[in-house]
């Protein structure tokens, strides 16, 4: 059984990266550069792990914001390269804890580092590199992208702290769904694209745009993933079709069908989530009740809400290419359901 997920109302069209890609092309080969810089150490486990995760497929999407806002405001220097690596190996740090965390065995189509070298490997490589990368935004020498980055580091963490507390927790509310995902995934678009503007000194208006655009972005960029777990295909995502389910997630769609449904619904999402009743049995019945709710379409429609305030956010700015680059990725982000 499978998920038809009907779209077509008020979608903008697809969008594409391949915008963003040409305009920082090179910029991001001196990005991949110092990453490879970086990762080095003497320590041989170091490289190894980390060059498994740099090197799986990821589109890099987060540092690529961070040139892209540097060069909105025509920024010249090789800071915005420094904190476009800084933030790429913050992403690489937090998926291997991630990993361990939720106990995924898949990423990218891969299998995840903790893996082939297990847990206490990853959680430590993934500490180096967040070492790394505070080491390389000091190299900067601006202190308020310091702070930001930083905050970041502290917002991303206490995400995967609430994520914790409402795990297997049905009763969970929308609200408490969108401030985890907000602190978890939202935090490192916004510091990403933040960074950008004010390393080339651009006014505080300017960066409050493009913080905002980040938060916006990544709230979207997450709710749409939340529906491809359940609606999308295993090349596409990176992992298995249903692995939310499998392990237990309470994502937007769980919380919307489980509100949504009967008394003996609710009971299914109960043994399902709570009491580990997650066979492809179950999968196929709670795909069933999703649709009957509407809870994969209802969460695109808010995953295209934050994708508008978004685009809002940046609307005022001045017209560049990379401002048009950035509206291109709020529509590649939310069509990647298609």
């Amino acid at each position: 059984m499978g998920v038809v997920l009907n779209l077509e109302d008020g979608k903008r069209g697809a969008g594409s990266i391949e915008p963003l890609v040409a305009l920082t092309q090179d910029d991001m080969a001196r990005v991949n550069e110092l990453i490879l810089a970086k990762a080095g150490s003497d320590v041989e486990l170091i490289p190894e792990l980390a060059q498994h995760l740099i090197s799986s497929g990821g589109k890099r999407l987060r540092p690529m914001v961070t040139l892209a806002a540097a060069q909105m405001f025509g920024y010249e220097g090789e800071g915005h390269v420094k904190l476009a690596m800084a933030v790429e190996f913050m992403h690489t740090a937090t998926l291997l804890h991630d990993d361990v965390v939720d106990e995924s065995d898949l990423r990218r189509g891969r299998k995840t580092a903790r893996m082939i070298w297990g847990n206490q490997a990853s959680v430590l490589v993934g500490d180096y590199l967040l070492g790394q990368a505070f080491r390389v935004m000091v190299d900067v020498g601006s202190l308020e992208a310091l702070d930001i980055l930083s905050a970041a580091a502290s917002v991303i963490a206490e995400g995967e702290v609430m994520q914790l507390g409402v795990a297997k927790n049905l009763e969970t509310t929308e609200d408490e769904y969108l401030a985890v995902i907000k602190a978890k995934t939202a935090a490192l678009f916004s510091a990403a694209a933040e960074v950008g503007p004010v390393v080339a000194q651009a006014s505080r208006n300017d960066r409050a745009a493009l913080r905002s655009f980040g938060t916006n972005l990544g709230l979207a960029f997450q709710l749409v993933d939340d529906a491809l777990d359940y609606g999308g295909k295993s090349s596409d995502l990176g992992k298995n079709v249903g692995d939310d389910f499998r392990e237990g997630k309470v994502t937007l769609p769980v919380i919307l069908a489980y509100r949504r449904g009967s008394e003996d619904e609710r009971a299914f999402w109960k043994r399902s989530i709570e009491e580990n009743e997650c066979d492809d049995a179950a999968l196929q019945k709670a795909l069933g009740l999703m649709n009957k709710h509407g809870a994969i379409g209802d969460t695109i429609g808010r995953a295209r809400h934050f994708g508008e305030i978004a685009r809002d956010a940046l609307a005022p700015l001045k017209n560049t290419p990379q401002k048009a680059a950035l509206f291109d990725v709020i529509d590649f982000c939310i069509s990647r359901v298609t």
